[in-house]
């Protein structure tokens, strides 16, 4: 048995691109995989390439925090536990001048690039804190936090695992 077998990973964005593929080789190391994303037809088509029984789809909107915090609460109810988040899930601007674009379409942006990881993270500290390990000592329990996003936030999780040390929560 690996390593990964037992383990439980969310990955943001698990519909398409970079956060399909990150979820099928979790999936096919051993994790169990929370696909999260807005279209519930991609997460399936994502969890049907992969091994059955190792994954689970959850739709979430990632602008929207009542949606976000819903998620990690079905992961909490489910698995009890969290050992990787994989904040995937981005969006880019449309392609016009820089004086044309709306502010509406760049707080979008802001909130799915910057403030949905922000609130994931937070999601995913509350339940790495809390969880119970039985497998391993105390001074053994580590968590994964992945992060593909702008630098600021990518700092931001290295911050914040230097911060939760001692909840041996750290950034790889």
């Amino acid at each position: 048995m690996t390593e990964a077998a037992n383990k439980i990973a969310v990955v943001t964005g698990a519909g398409t691109g970079v956060g399909r593929a990150a979820s099928l080789a979790l999936m096919n190391a051993g994790f169990t995989v929370v696909l999260a994303g807005r279209r519930l037809e991609m997460l399936e088509e994502t969890s049907k390439l992969g091994p059955a029984g190792k994954s689970l789809c959850v739709t979430a909107d990632m602008t929207s925090p009542a949606s976000i915090a819903a998620l990690f609460d079905k992961v909490k109810a489910t698995y009890g536990r969290l050992d990787l988040l994989f904040n995937n899930a981005g969006m880019g601007a449309p392609p016009v001048n820089f004086e044309d674009l709306p502010l509406e379409q760049w707080q979008a942006v802001v909130n799915t690039n910057l403030t949905a990881p922000f609130l994931c993270t937070q999601h995913a500290f509350r339940i790495m804190k809390d969880q119970k390990h039985a497998r391993r000592p105390h001074h053994q329990q580590r968590f994964d936090l992945r992060a593909r996003a702008a630098p600021v936030l990518g700092g931001l999780h290295l911050d914040q695992a230097r911060h939760h040390r001692p909840h041996q929560v750290f950034q790889p």
